[in-house]
């Protein structure tokens, strides 16, 4: 039985420092979610649906609210103008409504800035598509969660029938309280107090660790003097800035993003990666850059290695705890000049599983609490130092295993975009009802022919499916 997440008042560390990258528009993290449907929702049962999730997750009727002495992380607050009309919007979808147009209407939303006065979520609904079809794109702002999260936070909007629960109760009146008006001073007062108990927090872990080191230095002096090494290193490679992509080919950056999608049998990836010993996540990561050799070799450019980010879940099993973001963003070189698939799932199992080692990984958390004390303008220039140079971003969510419903429509496709912030690509799998579902965000200044990219990453994935 998951236990109920917990909403705090504050943003974390984490997601704060997401907030403020927000400074520089290359570094905007938007999630966007195209989910396919067979027809139109039914139109009551969607506004009650939608007013079902405004109960049961509070953080979408809530807006951003600055600490004025830049003290403490934004607080969320219920926004006292909310207005659903404003964030679930209705649209036609362009030319024959397929989804190659379905994208290339999704691909400016998701480019736009959010209002920032308003709770950071949009809810599209679109009409017009081919053979009767509509689609929902709903758009999030990463401070409010990640995308394992955001799956979390959806599931109020789909049903597992298409007719639905008979009877289903209306939703329940809000509890949340608006934040009563304080004065700036008292605000103020607050954000001290806030700041002082994260200090002390701090402070308390450090002291624990010293004391741990310490008595590790007593009985193993020698042991204790790497151990401290190896995590000095580690948090000099989590935070070391880079000058320029790996790649010679994926260099340019840009505000502009393309929208590609593809699918493949969850089972046709798994079989692959059990045949090497390997996770579903080595075969994707695996046959994206098996792509990516193969689109660098189209212009005439071998690559050995390129720089990869993958957040790294850690959430507990229970599926509880805090709202919010909970991954590690490992940042790390992976092999892309081996033909061979399974040798690659294999080397890229290895480089992973290094990762997840990485003792600076279970301290993201207070390594940010650190980093947002920075002046903002500093903090923004260092994450740009450390993104912009990234050449692909991989990340692989876990959807529901059996069809869902959006109030009687089916849900064909649930394709899942994750932000570039300074990447020229980011290539999200979202496994829904047996089917990985690949979105492809690429920046189009990186990628100037996104045609040839997915036929590369076409093959990839066809290298990786015959391993087995």
């Amino acid at each position: 039985m998951s236990r109920e997440i917990h909403y705090s008042e504050r943003m974390g560390a984490t997601d704060a420092l997401m907030w403020n990258n927000e400074r520089d528009p290359m570094l905007r993290s938007t999630i966007l979610s195209v989910m396919l449907l067979d027809g139109p929702p039914d139109e009551q049962r969607f506004r009650q649906a939608i007013e079902r999730a405004l109960v049961k997750v509070p953080r979408l009727r809530q807006h951003v609210v600055l600490d004025p002495l830049g003290a403490a992380p934004p607080r969320w607050e219920v926004d006292p103008h909310f207005d659903l009309d404003y964030h679930e919007r209705r649209l036609r979808a362009p030319g024959a409504g397929s989804l190659r147009d379905l994208l290339d209407l999704a691909a400016p939303i998701a480019m736009q800035a959010f209002d920032k006065d308003r709770p950071l979520w949009e809810l599209y609904r679109v009409e017009g598509l081919e053979s009767g079809r509509s689609a929902l794109l709903l758009k999030l702002h990463h401070s409010v969660s990640d995308g394992v999260g955001m799956v979390r936070m959806t599931s109020s909007l789909v049903e597992r029938t298409r007719e639905g629960r008979p009877g289903r109760a209306a939703p329940e009146p809000s509890v949340l309280e608006e934040h009563a008006a304080t004065s700036a001073f008292g605000e103020a007062l607050r954000a001290l107090r806030h700041r002082a108990g994260e200090n002390a927090a701090l402070g308390s872990r450090a002291l624990g660790a010293l004391r741990r080191g310490a008595g590790e230095a007593l009985r193993d002096p020698r042991g204790g003097l790497r151990r401290m090494n190896e995590f000095a290193g580690s948090l000099g490679r989590l935070l070391r800035p880079v000058s320029e992509p790996m790649s010679p080919l994926l260099r340019g950056r840009s505000l502009a993003i393309h929208f590609d999608a593809l699918e493949v049998p969850l089972d046709a990836l798994k079989r692959a990666a059990k045949e090497v010993g390997g996770t579903l996540n080595d075969a994707f990561v695996a046959a994206v850059l098996g792509g990516l050799r193969r689109y660098h070799a189209h212009h005439g450019i071998a690559v050995e290695e390129l720089r990869m980010t993958m957040p790294i879940n850690l959430r507990e099993e229970d599926a509880g705890g805090r709202a919010g973001n909970q991954f590690a963003p490992a940042r790390f070189a992976v092999p892309v000049g081996i033909a061979d698939a399974g040798e690659r799932m294999r080397a890229i199992h290895a480089r992973v599983a290094a990762q997840r080692k990485e003792p600076a990984l279970a301290l993201t958390e207070d390594v940010s609490a650190i980093l947002l004390r920075l002046p903002r303008v500093l903090a923004v220039d260092l994450f740009g130092s450390m993104l912009k140079a990234i050449d692909v971003v991989t990340s692989n969510v876990p959807g529901a295993p059996f069809p869902v419903f959006a109030s009687g429509a089916l849900v064909e496709r649930m394709i899942g975009f994750g932000p570039l912030s300074g990447a020229a690509l980011n290539v999200t799998l979202f496994s829904y009802d047996g089917i990985c579902q690949i979105g492809i965000a690429s920046d189009r200044a990186a990628v100037r022919d996104p045609g040839t990219l997915v036929r590369c990453l076409e093959e990839g994935i066809g290298e990786v499916v015959a391993v087995c």
